[in-house]
């Protein structure tokens, strides 16, 4: 018996209401991202949003299952040096600014789990630069997955994309993309850094959540009071992008992406074999 959660087509198809709502949410939120605009702002939209589609948020009350205060919001929203974990509260978006959201929704006991960096109108180049790269990684990530791999592929696919930038980025280790589907994290771990053949192989309905977080200069982070806002060791900018993507003998569906992730996948060389 597998120690990992394995999809039926049937599981999977409602696993692509919940990713499809998701992505939604996320285009929404990154339609309103503007200077003025706060960050609380964005998360009560969600909410709305959330309400609406008759979902439930991933995030909101989670612990980790480490003890830590139950999260307060529905989004994590990062912004510039901040990493991942962002709590929104009143901070003013300003023009040029680098802001991670990551985001997830429970529809019908199954979830979504997505992340985009969004730049402010005005963001200079080294901060398009940082975000490019690490969507590309996540793609590249995305396209190392398949039946009979290794999670040990997709670390690997992912820090051999990131690397091969100049200036060259961080790759933040502690955390890592994460298998999903009844619950918002499960097993297996994947790593955004590794070695090809190591590690789980990867089966036939295994859906994953890949998800690359880059800095633009040390990859050394430390944690804020509120013991959920991790931000950059330097003060330098990070960026994280995610999709959850489900593993069938014909291929690939990339839940949380509009098209499926058709044209990223095919651009790749990798097999779109969505199920519905």
């Amino acid at each position: 018996m597998s120690a990992f959660e394995l999809k039926s087509p049937e599981q999977i198809v409602a696993m692509r209401a919940a990713g499809l709502l998701t992505g939604q949410i996320l285009l929404a939120l990154e339609e309103r991202a503007a200077p003025g605009v706060t960050t609380l702002e964005l998360d009560q939209l969600a909410r709305e949003m959330i309400d609406q589609a008759g979902a439930e948020s991933s995030f909101l009350g989670y612990d980790g299952g480490y003890g830590l205060p139950p999260f307060p919001a529905v989004t994590c929203i990062s912004v510039n040096e901040q990493v991942v974990h962002g709590i929104p509260d009143g901070r003013v978006l300003q023009a040029g600014d680098l802001v991670s959201i990551d985001f997830g929704v429970s529809l019908n006991g199954w979830h979504g789990d997505s992340a985009r960096t969004i730049c402010v109108a005005g963001a200079p180049q080294a901060r398009l630069d940082l975000s490019e790269a690490t969507r590309q990684a996540m793609w590249d990530g995305i396209a190392a997955v398949g039946v009979g791999r290794t999670i040990g592929d997709i670390g690997h696919a992912v820090q051999t994309s990131i690397r091969a930038h100049r200036p060259r980025y961080g790759i933040v280790r502690e955390f890592t993309g994460h298998g999903i589907g009844s619950q918002m994290h499960m097993a297996p771990d994947v790593p955004n850094a590794g070695w090809p053949r190591r590690g789980p192989r990867i089966l036939d309905g295994m859906v994953l959540a890949i998800e690359p977080i880059t800095t633009a200069g040390s990859p050394k982070t430390a944690t804020m009071d509120d013991e959920w806002t991790v931000v950059t060791a330097d003060g330098g900018d990070a960026a994280h992008w995610e999709h959850t993507v489900a593993v069938t003998k014909r291929g690939l569906w990339v839940l949380t992406a509009p098209d499926g992730g058709e044209a990223e996948l095919l651009a790749r060389g990798a097999k779109f074999a969505p199920l519905a």
